[in-house]
């Protein structure tokens, strides 16, 4: 269901606590990144439960902390019915038959699809905020927001960096992604794009040493298998290139994920212009 209808619908549903929990109705959140943003919007004991990929260091993209502060659930039927929430927040991604079961149940099921860009994640805070009865909160995490890359912006003329975002099996984020977004507002050119690659297409490592960019972001676990690649020996050395590592858990999700991938790339932008100008 699209977020704008549900929301809607959620707002007119009937609540068996009266208006007030109408109003301001209990959720379970089974997506990561909407974990994140009710989290700051939701009030107290609003929130029964958040999804259990925000409990996995791996996984998460809130604070650690902060999730742990919640229930975790999985994401079946019989563990959401025995909270019996108003409304539950999900991902795109959720099974069709599991969907169905809860609205049989009565439960309002509200999807939110991955932001690709900062505006329409801020959209996603607002509607969330106005479903949890708390715009005023939604209205704050934006400003928070907007801040976080108003600071992280590159100086008035500087000229963008060539940067790839290099993910976990060699796969690139390409035009349509919320990081590609991220890296232009923080003054990095999508080098990517610039090779004919688009959104999780593949870039081989020869290819990469052969023609790399000034930054290469390795959002991956080069300790992994699969990742191997990433930190390659090959890739130590390289002239006038540097390769930083970036937190795959800043990749996908917007909302206050944001404000902390932001600084790590401002980080990483004022890092390459103090050597780029010493080397000069």
């Amino acid at each position: 269901m699209p977020l704008l209808p549900a929301l809607a619908l959620a707002a007119c549903a009937q609540a068996p606590a009266g208006e007030e929990r109408a109003a301001h109705p209990t959720i379970i959140s089974l997506n990561p990144c909407s974990d994140a943003v009710l989290a700051e919007v939701a009030a107290p004991g609003q929130l029964l439960a958040i999804s259990h990929y925000s409990h996995d260091p791996a996984a998460s993209s809130m604070d650690l902390a902060r999730a742990r502060r919640f229930r975790a659930v999985s994401g079946s039927v019989e563990e959401i019915a025995a909270l019996a929430p108003d409304v539950v927040i999900a991902g795109t991604f959720l099974p069709p038959a599991t969907g169905t079961a809860l609205r049989d149940l009565g439960i309002t099921v509200v999807t939110v699809p991955i932001a690709t860009d900062v505006a329409q994640s801020e959209a996603q805070v607002r509607d969330l905020a106005r479903l949890t009865g708390n715009p005023g909160k939604g209205e704050a995490l934006v400003g928070d927001i907007e801040a976080s890359l108003k600071a992280a912006a590159p100086p008035r003329g500087a000229r963008a960096i060539p940067a790839i975002v290099w993910q976990s099996g060699g796969i690139v984020a390409g035009e349509g992604a919320l990081i590609v977004d991220l890296l232009r507002r923080t003054g990095f050119a999508n080098g990517a794009a610039a090779r004919g690659l688009g959104q999780a297409d593949y870039l081989p490592l020869e290819r990469m040493v052969a023609d790399p960019p000034r930054v290469i972001f390795a959002a991956g676990d080069p300790r992994s298998e699969d990742d191997r690649m990433l930190g390659h020996p090959a890739l130590v050395g390289l002239p006038g290139v540097r390769r930083e590592r970036f937190a795959s858990s800043l990749l996908w999700c917007g909302g206050p994920t944001i404000m902390r991938a932001a600084r790590r790339l401002a980080q990483v932008r004022r890092a390459f212009e103090q050597a780029d100008g010493a080397g000069s």
